[in-house]
């Protein structure tokens, strides 16, 4: 069944918003908190070990009641049920969305096709688990029986993002191995890594659904021939697998066919790290701490799937979302974690979202009259706040932000754990209340600056404040607490998809530069520049000109 087809700018409840964000815009959200001494109380959720304040919002009761109802009215309820149940809803593509299937318990039953397909889950996850523990324990050894000391994930887009950031975020439980990322085409990428490594002791793990994207090949083929000048072909089968559905393809590479982890159609790359695409993190982190990451998916899961919406994390902040993006204006959103682990979530969430909701067909094949997406970007604090902070706090330029805390810190060391939690909480309340002219005048007269100088540096002193913040505290950053993170974005991604009346689960506008690429590069190689627009003409010919 597919999802229905509902513009949201023609609902009631979106007609009602617009007319309450008349009421808010100019409200100050600092106010509010005076009026409402048990605002907090109201707008916040406690889950597990998360804890979700979104009081710091331009909100009362009956925008979050106006939200819900725009949520009713675009039947989120139902959607999210075809969602688990592996309805069509990746209509394009003629595809179910079952990234939620890969963390499920093994005594499950999903459909696909009339055939329950976590046996077949379980059975990549065993393959996983043994190659993994092959591997860390030293039983599987390289070409001259050295035990592996290095991997190299070979993928690009969800073939890369998501393991490099979930094995950057869990590195406090890696193993004696060592991982590496090669990605992009540029051929600086893939030397500067294998100028690092020791072929015999190093295995390769490519990661191509079809075995035939460009960056993947070609970094694959330039690391296979680095390989072969110190190894045979037949070594290759040894230092090689993949994670791909073709086959054939694989195999005539030099891998062993028993080294092939297979993936679905029904899982999205930008989703995929729950799959075999998640072998680099097995190995990185063992097969146990991967398990975890999965189950604490499968929690947040469980908590969209069964929480009523005004307490469910991912309805709510997909909400507050659409709030400031289609009524306020704002289009972007900031993402601050107040953990250097987490310095690729950023990065990974920004393919996650804007190559999602990033249309701007609707549903019933029409343009849509109203904005989806959101830019996402965002750095770990305190770094972020050393750099771009200044725009949120004094720019002309609304950024909802989400900060991302913990508790306890990995390594216990609490002089600097209160260091960097006390700068978390403050940046949230500074962009609440800002800085009046009184508080600055007040600054001058302590620090001895009167007279010109004062009424100069005045205006450049004062804070507005009245910047939205939404605080996510969890215990700790473990594997379990990060595979809920992960699920809490992926699920709001899939919120506002249903909401905006957009297919979130194909990506047809990464395809045309690649069709492009492919005709350009003949050129290049050739040397004769074919008819183009005048500036890549020109471009292309003092390119060629220049080499």
């Amino acid at each position: 069944m597919a999802l229905q087809n509902i513009n949201p700018t023609t609902t009631k409840s979106w007609k009602e918003l617009q007319l309450h964000y008349e009421l808010m815009k100019n409200n100050s959200i600092k106010e509010l908190f005076v009026k409402e001494s048990n605002r907090t109380n109201s707008f916040h959720i406690q889950w597990n070990d998360f804890l979700l304040d979104y009081s710091k919002n331009n909100i009362t009761q009956e925008t979050i009641n106006l939200l819900l109802d725009l949520a009713s009215e675009t039947h989120l309820k139902e959607a999210i049920l075809q969602y688990f149940n592996g309805d069509i809803i990746n209509q394009t593509e003629n595809r179910a969305v079952l990234h939620t299937a890969l963390r499920l318990p093994e005594n499950a039953d999903i459909n696909v096709d009339q055939k329950n397909i976590i046996p077949e889950i379980y059975q990549v996850k065993n393959k996983i688990k043994a190659f993994s523990n092959q591997i860390i324990s030293g039983e599987r050894k390289g070409y001259t029986g050295k035990v592996f000391t290095d991997v190299v994930n070979i993928g690009i887009g969800g073939s890369d993002l998501g393991p490099a950031m979930v094995v950057e975020a869990l590195q406090f439980y890696k193993n004696q191995l060592n991982l590496h990322f090669v990605s992009n085409v540029d051929g600086d990428h893939v030397n500067e890594i294998i100028k690092k490594l020791n072929p015999e002791t190093t295995l390769f793990v490519i990661v191509s659904k079809t075995f035939t994207t460009q960056e993947t090949l070609s970094n694959s083929e330039t690391i296979r021939k680095w390989f072969l000048q110190s190894a045979s072909q037949d070594d290759v089968a040894k230092h090689f697998v993949a994670v791909s559905t073709n086959i054939q393809k694989v195999t005539e590479f030099g891998i062993n066919p028993n080294n092939i982890f297979p993936m679905w159609d029904w899982v999205g790359g930008r989703f995929s790290l729950w799959s075999a695409v998640g072998l680099s993190i097995s190995l990185a982190v063992g097969y146990e701490n991967f398990d975890k990451l999965l189950v604490g998916a499968n929690k947040m899961d469980v908590h969209f799937k069964t929480a009523s919406f005004d307490k469910n994390m991912p309805v709510v902040l997909a909400l507050l979302s659409i709030w400031y993006n289609n009524f306020f204006g704002a289009e972007s959103e900031a993402l601050i974690p107040y953990s250097q682990y987490l310095q690729k979530l950023a990065p990974y969430l920004q393919q996650g979202i804007m190559e999602s909701n990033g249309k701007s067909v609707g549903r019933d094949g029409k343009s849509v009259n109203y904005q989806t997406g959101t830019i996402i970007w965002g750095e770990p604090g305190t770094n972020s706040q050393h750099a771009f902070f200044q725009l949120i706090h004094q720019g002309t330029k609304l950024i909802p932000t989400d900060f991302i805390g913990f508790v306890k810190p990995l390594y216990g060391d609490v002089d600097h754990h209160n260091k960097l939690m006390s700068n978390f909480f403050a940046q949230t309340e500074a962009l609440l209340n800002g800085k009046t002219e009184n508080q600055v005048k007040a600054e001058f007269v302590k620090q001895g600056i009167s007279g010109e100088k004062a009424d100069f540096l005045l205006p450049f002193k004062v804070f507005t404040g009245n910047k939205p913040t939404n605080t996510i505290l969890i215990d700790k950053l473990n594997p379990e607490s990060l595979g809920s993170l992960i699920a809490l974005y992926e699920h709001k991604i899939f919120v506002q998809g249903v909401i905006w009346n957009i297919f979130s689960y194909d990506q047809w506008g990464v395809e045309l530069g690649k069709q492009l690429a492919n005709s350009i590069l003949d050129e290049i190689e050739m040397n004769k520049v074919n008819t183009h627009d005048n500036s890549t003409e020109f471009l292309l010919k003092y390119f060629l000109q220049k080499k």
